[in-house]
């Protein structure tokens, strides 16, 4: 049971009996979801480079542009998502729903498309399309659930949830393997069960209408105020647009994970097999350091541990050009976990307060998805210099630009945040 230890603001707007001592239900019952929803989606991550370059005979080219085509629809389409959400009063479970369920229908997919190449990027689109469709309605759900004081705690509790559910997939899913003799219909059929799973969850344990406590009382507190009620009709709000720059430009000065894993296994000379080990530590470091580091956002204030949480990038950046051993990886494994700690759920707790009540799910699709694009656009952009000049130097002109974000970042963002 998490406890909030946060004092609340005076100008706070009064809260709902029984709201803000705990983690409210309903982000427990979202945390469950993604935790079983990523069992079931990590299990066919975990196979799938395998099971298509191995099984199928496809080129890493291939696949690799199937992958990334259907990663940057991902962001797009959470625009759509939000968009839905919003319309109607308010069907964020709904959407959210949908998506989940569409996650799981793609397992179905794969298993019938056999070797065909458009069957399984159909199945991989609605993969991506579903998870798309989700994660703004979702997150905009954990925001109006939770005091706005307190949704850091928040965030980083499900952000746990979530991560528990990515590391337990991968085990499923070679343990399927090992009982099965390498039958990846086998895996496919396990991840759709446990998929349907994580939709039925959603619908006997989070309320059709998530959120509607202190949604209400902050629009009751916003109703006296002309300034909210002119806020309540657009998304144009200052505030919002300096976290949207902030977060971009940040995001633009991310060159990606695989690049930190591929800088790492080249310098520990590390064996094919033991590869997946590396996303493995970061995401356990990150299961531990989420809710710490959301307590603390909402002690402290959200502005500064996102900014610390990209200095750990920065930092992690920095010690790849040591020379390489296995103190060097462990240390950029934590710092990574501290990166995503301090930022993920951190960034949606700082811009979900901002935003009005009836654009919640859009305004942080909107939030996600140019963070995502301008990630793909620093990732490309690494990729280009590390194939023209090499790593190391790549990697330099990665950590200046990283540190000019932090500085634009730390004028751009708001001292003051909104309750």
């Amino acid at each position: 049971m998490y406890l909030a230890t946060t004092g609340r603001r005076p100008d706070a707007p009064p809260r709902p009996a029984g709201q803000g001592r705990r983690v409210p239900g309903t982000v427990i019952a979202l945390g469950a979801v993604s935790l079983v929803t990523d069992v079931s989606s990590e299990m066919v991550t975990a196979v799938l480079p395998l099971y298509l370059v191995l099984g199928l005979g496809l080129s890493p080219l291939q696949f690799g542009f199937l992958d990334g085509l259907f990663n940057g629809a991902t962001a797009v389409v959470r625009l759509l998502g939000g968009r839905l959400a919003d319309r109607g009063g308010g069907r964020h479970r709904t959407v959210a729903g949908a998506g989940y369920l569409l996650s799981a229908l793609s397992r179905l997919g794969l298993l019938l498309a056999g070797g065909a190449a458009g069957g399984i990027a159909a199945a991989l689109a609605a993969d991506r399309l579903g998870k798309g469709v989700r994660t703004a309605p979702r997150d905009a759900m954990i925001s109006l659930s939770a005091p706005p004081e307190a949704l850091g705690r928040a965030f980083g509790v499900h952000r746990a949830m979530d991560t528990t559910g990515a590391l337990l997939g991968p085990l499923v899913a070679f343990a399927v393997l090992w009982a099965t003799t390498d039958a990846y219909d086998a895996v496919f059929v396990v991840s759709f069960a446990i998929g349907l799973f994580g939709v039925l969850v959603l619908v006997l344990f989070v309320p059709a209408g998530a959120g509607a406590g202190v949604a209400g009382a902050v629009v009751a507190a916003a109703e006296s105020t002309p300034t909210e009620r002119r806020r309540s009709r657009a998304l144009g709000d200052p505030v919002f647009r300096r976290v949207v720059t902030a977060a971009a430009l940040l995001g633009a000065a991310t060159i990606g994970d695989s690049f930190l894993y591929l800088l790492l296994q080249r310098g520990l000379d590390l064996p094919p097999l033991l590869f997946p080990l590396l996303p493995l530590g970061a995401a356990a470091g990150y299961l531990l350091l989420a809710v710490p580091a959301g307590r603390i956002a909402d002690r402290t204030g959200r502005r500064i541990p996102f900014l610390c949480g990209h200095a750990a990038l920065l930092a992690a950046y920095l010690t790849l050009m040591a020379p390489p051993g296995w103190p060097v990886a462990l240390l950029v494994l934590v710092l990574l976990a501290v990166f995503y700690a301090a930022t993920d759920g951190v960034l949606m707790a700082l811009a979900g307060p901002v935003l009005p009540l009836d654009g919640r799910a859009s305004g942080l699709a909107v939030l996600q998805t140019g963070q995502a694009l301008a990630r793909l656009v620093g990732a490309a952009g690494f990729g280009a210099a590390w194939t023209w000049w090499g790593p190391r130097p790549a990697l330099a002109v990665a950590a200046l630009g990283l540190a000019a974000a932090l500085v634009a970042a730390w004028r751009i963002l708001p001292e003051r945040e909104a309750s």
